[in-house]
């Protein structure tokens, strides 16, 4: 037998109760022991799927977020506002991440494709608070007092939305349906990402905001 123009010698495996993942991470360990260094092993069937899908769902991720700033940095007419709405992201995988490890699900597809939704549904928290803090600011109000007023003000729209969302991605995540099973990591990943992002964007997103314009203002005037 030939693979890629070379002599191969091919294996077929099962997989009972392993992810794929572990499984290859095994099957690694032991071509280093036991095979000659002429012997390159490779992987085909399932496992090259998931390869080439997890590269393209990454590249879809780093795409999404160079997209988001550009609009944010359009609509905002900032450098630095993307910037920090864009802060709420990597608290929103945190709880991903967690939520994740405590279920005992494994970061597959299905789980990615989860960060993806969490790319775009988690940044509404953010636009909002710095949108409104933006116009008091407009009306007169000072930094700071704009920001101690955006927060109370924006609580109930950001309740809501991120409730609604957590609700909406429960069957998902309670697996309900034939199949279902399968899509249960996403719906846990956007859940607990959801959680995190409400909680800690409340307080991250103000106090880097009031960081960040002080950075903009040094440098402003260091320019002039």
């Amino acid at each position: 037998n030939r693979a890629d123009r070379q002599r191969a010698i091919t294996i077929f495996a099962s997989l009972e109760g392993k992810p794929l993942g572990q499984a290859q991470n095994e099957l690694d360990e032991i071509a280093k022991r036991i095979l000659p260094a002429d012997y390159v092993p490779k992987y085909y069937g399932m496992a090259e799927v998931m390869r080439e899908s997890f590269v393209f769902l990454l590249f879809a991720l780093l795409l999404g977020i160079v997209m988001a700033y550009m609009i944010l940095a359009s609509q905002f007419e900032s450098f630095i506002h993307p910037v920090t709405i864009l802060l709420s992201m990597p608290l929103s995988f945190v709880g991903a991440f967690g939520a994740l490890f405590i279920t005992g699900k494994t970061l597959n597809i299905f789980s990615l494709i989860g960060l993806i939704l969490l790319m775009g549904l988690v940044k509404k928290n953010a636009i909002l608070l710095v949108d409104y803090t933006n116009v008091l600011r407009e009306r007169g109000l000072s930094r700071r007092e704009a920001i101690l007023q955006a927060g109370p003000v924006r609580m109930r729209p950001i309740l809501m939305t991120t409730f609604a969302m957590i609700f909406g991605m429960l069957p998902i995540a309670f697996a309900v349906g034939e199949g279902a099973e399968t899509r249960a990591p996403m719906g846990i990943a956007v859940i607990g990402g959801l959680l995190t992002s409400l909680i800690l964007t409340l307080v991250v997103v103000p106090a880097a905001y009031d960081i960040f314009d002080d950075w903009q203002e040094y440098f402003k005037k260091r320019r002039e």
